[in-house]
């Protein structure tokens, strides 16, 4: 015992980390206080429970398992295997899949590589994809670029072409995507989204893929927490493949899954099987194609949060985050902001500040000046995503908290006192940010905010903040 006290070298190798590094610690602690007296409200963030944590800080971090279960590049996988059955386990259960006509891949180390996986998989470098465009509300990874620059490394591999809303309904105009997708003949169409609050027609996007004997994948990062509780239509219905972060509204740890049909696809003109060939293709992709060893420790914290998925609370929580989305969105308009679509389905609220003269990054910085977390986003009609316009909002992490639709009402509040402070820097400071980042901070603009901030961290405050105590 005094060699692991003492280490080898003099190491403190069994020291708690406020001892061994206390000004990292001193950082960690800083975090914790201010997501305990902010109001996080970045719809991609969440916060885990316990025994997520408890997973993420386990022995399983210490482990190299290059491999499938049962195919492992290094001894010692025993227990490695078995945690990962158990996730794959879980997680085809959460979504009430069967395994004769699911698999899941579940070492993906977060959704950007298991978007990246699946094509690489099945589409193949130069293949053609189609995603909803990012301005639109379409994700980096579904082939975003510019008339300059091909931003993703989705479309520096891979030829894509997005696909439009309609800027009149600010729906997804699934008649233009049908009229492109017969000229563009992409292999795979991505029915996905990063900032979009109404629900995807799945049903739509196969009819258009069928057209075009193209393959169908669901993103559904966003929505399978309301995917598994069924408060959002269901992509695997009709998806061949359908990828997942898991740390969203799902509220386990930063991770990804790729799910994929398996079993028998049809008959060919003799009557014999013709069978999904994606499984092998896929596990390949992720290794050993673009990755090393999984994170054994990630994959066990998402075994723990399928668990949790499927329990009876899970769905009244799921039922709380879209009523709060809602009353968010009602708030905010009554207080005279446009709301992109005019309300929401799911978690998020999509909000154009020019219906009030603000960019989405002076919303975002005057919003962090007072502890409220969120993130400029473009809206329909932006020529950039540099200079954003809006603000994208979401209600889970505070509903991990325990707001409901009341509380929600206080947080409008808070909003709207700070977006009139911003206008009045603003006609202060003129509509170049950098200046307007310099004013906010003189006197009389900083009074003003510190008492609001004052306000809002005395009422985070007040909610419980889940997950492994203080350092």
């Amino acid at each position: 015992m005094s060699g692991l006290t003492n280490g080898i070298d003099g190491n403190p190798l069994l020291s708690p980390l406020s001892q061994d590094d206390p000004e990292l610690c001193k950082i960690i602690q800083s975090e914790k206080r201010r997501q305990r007296r902010g109001l996080e409200m970045i719809a991609s963030e969440n916060f885990t429970s316990r025994a997520v944590s408890d997973c993420l800080s386990s022995c399983l971090t210490n482990k190299y398992s290059e491999g499938m279960v049962g195919q492992r590049y290094y001894g010692g996988n025993e227990f490695i295997d078995e945690v990962e059955k158990l996730c794959q386990t879980r997680a085809l259960q959460a979504f009430g899949l069967s395994s004769e006509e699911w698999g899941v891949n579940v070492q993906p180390y977060s959704g950007s590589p298991a978007n990246f996986a699946v094509y690489t998989a099945l589409v193949e470098p130069h293949g053609r994809i189609m995603g909803l465009d990012l301005p639109d509300g379409g994700h980096l990874t579904h082939g975003f670029y510019t008339a300059t620059r091909k931003v993703s490394a989705t479309s520096i591999f891979f030829e894509s072409m997005p696909y439009k809303i309609n800027p009149a309904t600010e729906l997804i105009d699934y008649d233009k995507l049908q009229e492109t997708a017969r000229l563009f003949k992409p292999k795979l169409i991505i029915a996905g989204i990063s900032c979009y609050p109404r629900h995807l027609d799945y049903k739509r996007f196969r009819e258009i893929c069928d057209e075009n004997g193209s393959l169908l994948m669901s993103d559904m990062s966003h929505v399978s927490g309301l995917v598994a509780t069924g408060l959002s239509p269901s992509p695997f219905e009709y998806c061949d493949i359908v990828t997942s972060t898991t740390h969203k509204t799902l509220r386990g740890p930063r991770s990804g899954m790729i799910f994929y049909r398996k079993g028998k696809k049809g008959v060919d003109k003799q009557g014999n099987p013709i069978m999904y060939d994606y499984e092998d293709k896929i596990n390949a992709a992720v290794f050993p194609g673009l990755q090393g060893g999984p994170h054994n420790h990630q994959i066990a914290a998402i075994a723990t949060a399928m668990r949790q998925a499927a329990e009876p609370y899970f769905k009244t929580y799921q039922e709380q985050v879209v009523k709060n989305a809602q009353a968010l969105a009602s708030g905010l308009s009554e207080c005279g902001y446009k709301i992109v679509t005019g309300g929401t389905e799911n978690h998020l609220v999509w909000v154009n500040m020019k219906s009030v003269g603000l960019s989405g990054a002076k919303a975002e910085k005057v919003l962090e000046e007072v502890a409220i977390a969120c993130n400029k986003n473009t809206v329909p009609g932006d020529k950039s995503a540099l200079n954003p316009s809006g603000i994208r909002i979401g209600t889970p992490a505070l509903t991990t908290r325990g707001l409901k639709e009341h509380d929600f009402s206080t947080v409008v509040k808070f909003m709207d006192e700070a977006f009139k402070i911003a206008k009045d820097v603003q006609a202060k400071s003129g509509p170049k940010l950098v200046d307007f980042n310099r004013v906010i901070h003189e006197d009389e603009f900083k009074t003003r905010l510190n008492d609001l901030r004052e306000r809002v961290e005395e009422f985070a405050d007040v909610f419980t903040l889940p997950g492994l105590p203080d350092l």
